[in-house]
Order: structure tokens, then C-alpha cells, then sequence
């Protein structure tokens, strides 16, 4: 079933012109008590060049629900459909450490097909992106957690993929690098024009990021409520519209908290 969905995932036509199309979606996983229902029938969509977080408590099924989309499992119900494969960063930046900085990103664009020729221009390319032109050579222990952070990003950016997924990938930052990168995620999203599917229980980051903010309720998640985020870019976590934003989201959140735990 994996394959046919990884199969699916390749065609455009079946996400009918959107980056990413998530329909009726439930999963379930087993356990000694019986099957255990993580995600309830979760519908939605992605449209190209949109940046949408997915916000809600831990547990709540965020990360499988982005698992699902980048085809490692499948949906026990439903359909999900991508205009191609999407690519995935996670919370660890998952670079190999024997290789530099640079060999990660040729490796992406190896697997890709990428000739070998063109593979250190595309790479040195992706780094300043990223703002780490200097980065090449170095390996991953010589890098903070932010710059390997960066080149986990450009290594995504890699796979010429229409849809990022991105799974917590600032949660282990310390607070300024965090909001750095925040800076520098937005500017990469609208230089690049790539679709963001963006998981994490941080609700200022959330507002900061996205066009549209998803909340999902306590397990099993189902979606609770959706905002569209109307503040224009740049955003700063401090700005008074942001804050006030994530105020009425937290109180939505608290409420979902609150509510599972009266089931």
C-alpha cells in the first residue's frame, strides 16, 4: 500500500493542482488494548506556494499526519495525493557525519539524478542560499545546531521538491538562533516559491510563519479550528499582531487540552 501511495505521489494530476490534498484521513496503530485511533478523518489541502502550520498539543498526531504525507506510512482510511514527492526535515538534522556539508547536499542531488558534474556548483548554490557559503568543506561536528539546521534545509531544497515538510526543525535551538532561522526560513520560502507543510506546538512560531494555521484537537486528532494569518511579511515573535494572534490560538489550544482531558 506504501507504494501505491509513494506512486500516487508522483502524479500532479492527482492532487488536482495542489501541493498537497489530504482527504478523510484516519490512522490507527495497534496495541495489546486493541487498535488505537491517532488521526479522525482529516481533510486538507495545500496550495502551491502556501506555507500552513500544523499546531497542537504533543500526542496529537501532528508528526504522523506528516509522515503520511511524505508516503513512510499509510493512512489506515482515506487518501492523501502530492504534486510529486514532497521533502522531509526533521527535528535532528540527520546529516551524515563523515560526510561535509557540502557531500550531504551532493548526495540529495545524486540520488536525484543530478550529474556529477553539475552536482558542487548546485550544492555551493544551495549554501548561499542558506547564507553558509563558507560551509562547503566543514563537517557536521564543526557546525552549531543552527548551521546544521541550514544545511538540513538546503539538503531538502536538494530534491527540487514542490512541498517541504518540516517536522519541529527549530525545537532544539536556543532562542535566538530560533528566531534567526525563522528570518531566514520565510525569506527562502518566498524566494523559492515552495509549499510548506510546517509541524510544531509553538504557537508564536506558528503565527509567525504561516498564512494559515491549523490546530488539531487532543488524540485523536481531528481539525479543531483554522486561522488565516493576515500579517504581512516580516513577522517578528514580538510584534503586537502576532501576539495577539497567538493569544486567541492559545486559548483555543487550552481548550482542546482541557476538553481531552474530561474524555
Amino acid at each position: 500500500m506504501a507504494t501505491t501511495l509513494a506512486k500516487a505521489a508522483d502524479s500532479a494530476a492527482v492532487a488536482d493542482g495542489q501541493a498537497a490534498r489530504i482527504e478523510h484521513v484516519s490512522k490507527s496503530f495497534g496495541t495489546p488494548a486493541g487498535p488505537q485511533l491517532v488521526l479522525d478523518d482529516i481533510s486538507l489541502d495545500v496550495a502551491p506556494g502556501e506555507f500552513v502550520t500544523l499546531l497542537g498539543a504533543s500526542g496529537c498526531g501532528k508528526s504522523t499526519l506528516l509522515n503520511l504525507v511524505a508516503g513512510l506510512d499509510a493512512p489506515s482510511a482515506g487518501s492523501i495525493a502530492t504534486d510529486g514527492r514532497p521533502a522531509l526535515m526533521f527535528q535532528e538534522h540527520a546529516l551524515f557525519p563523515w560526510l561535509t556539508a557540502g557531500k550531504n547536499i551532493e548526495l540529495a542531488l545524486k540520488l536525484r539524478g543530478v550529474p556529477k558534474g553539475d552536482r558542487r556548483t548546485r550544492a555551493q548554490e544551495l549554501l548561499e542560499l542558506v547564507r553558509l557559503q563558507d560551509a562547503y568543506g566543514k563537517r557536521v561536528h564543526e557546525l552549531s545546531g543552527g548551521m546544521r539546521q541550514r544545511v538540513a534545509l538546503a539538503r531538502a531544497l536538494a530534491q527540487d521538491a514542490r512541498l517541504l515538510l518540516m517536522d519541529e526543525p527549530f525545537a532544539a535551538l536556543d532562542a535566538i538562533t530560533r528566531d534567526v532561522l525563522h528570518g531566514e526560513l520565510t525569506r527562502i520560502w518566498a524566494e523559492t516559491n515552495v509549499s510548506v507543510l510546517f509541524v510544531t506546538h509553538n504557537v508564536r512560531e506558528a503565527v509567525r510563519l504561516a498564512q494559515r494555521v491549523v490546530l488539531l484537537s487532543s488524540r485523536p486528532g481531528r481539525i479543531a479550528h483554522e486561522w488565516t494569518v493576515d500579517i504581512p511579511q516580516p513577522r517578528r515573535i514580538e510584534d503586537s499582531a502576532v501576539a495577539e494572534l497567538s493569544v486567541e490560538i492559545t486559548e483555543q489550544l487550552r481548550g482542546e487540552i482541557r476538553r481531552h482531558g474530561k474524555d
